[in-house]
């Protein structure tokens, strides 16, 4: 009989506590791309039951420190940014721009559909509700310096991660990828586990079958590129 000293059995019990905190989920195909097939709780801003719940616990204790935090964006459906994409394609090649030129101008901020970690219900967009919002919301002068938000980055810095969110695309100066989004948050609990499934999915076939403007330019290579700098090279928390 094999027998394990207290201090070998507490580390047993938290590896054991660490494996199970992120379990892998069988979230399916649809699922992970924003196509349906994820079970989902709140009204206007959509959100997986344990990240709603969580957001609601980290949002009551920010504001007993007078910080007022506001979804912009949660869950966002494929076909939601299809229309996003496709509308930014257009514009810019009315522009003149060619559409490798265009897709690149895209992805310095939006995602390829059903790429967006908004599709997995369990990232948000956050600002702080203030008595006059300025007209552009998401954008980083509001969150830096004495930007509008400044006093809600702060805030967030501090005490995010006590509650299980994290900043995804942050301002580690090698990153590359997604620009900087100092609003942009992810509950780690459930998207690690989901970013490991989502690197399985066909997203060449997926994309040669929707109605997505300038997806021909979309090649192996360039979903290879974009898939290492675009979706894993994140806040290294995150992976």
């Amino acid at each position: 009989m094999i027998k394990f000293s207290s201090t070998t059995f507490l580390i047993i019990l938290l590896l054991l506590s660490r494996l199970n905190s992120f379990s892998q989920v069988n979230y399916s195909e649809l699922a992970l791309t924003g196509r349906g097939d994820l079970e989902l709780a709140g009204t206007q801003d959509k959100l997986q039951k344990e990240v709603f719940e969580a957001f609601k616990k980290m949002q009551q204790a920010a504001l007993k420190d007078s910080i007022s935090i506001k979804i912009a964006s949660a869950y966002r459906s494929f076909d939601r940014q299809q229309e996003i994409w496709n509308r930014k394609y257009e514009a810019y090649i009315s522009e003149e721009l060619t559409p490798q030129e265009a897709i690149e101008k895209i992805i310095a901020y939006s995602t390829i559909p059903g790429t967006s970690r908004h599709h997995w219900g369990t990232d948000i967009d956050l600002i702080e509700e203030v008595v006059k919002l300025p007209e552009r919301l998401l954008i980083e002068e509001n969150y830096i310096n004495n930007g509008i938000f400044s006093n809600f980055k702060k805030w967030m810095d501090k005490n995010s991660e006590k509650y299980g969110f994290y900043l995804v695309y942050d301002d580690t100066v090698n990153r590359r990828g997604f620009k900087y989004e100092p609003w942009h948050y992810s509950y780690k609990k459930l998207s690690y586990p989901m970013l490991k499934e989502f690197l399985k999915v066909d997203l060449i076939k997926l994309l040669q079958s929707v109605n997505l403007k300038g997806n021909k330019f979309i090649t192996p290579v360039f979903l290879q590129k974009y898939t290492n700098e675009n979706v894993l090279d994140i806040n290294p928390k995150l992976k």
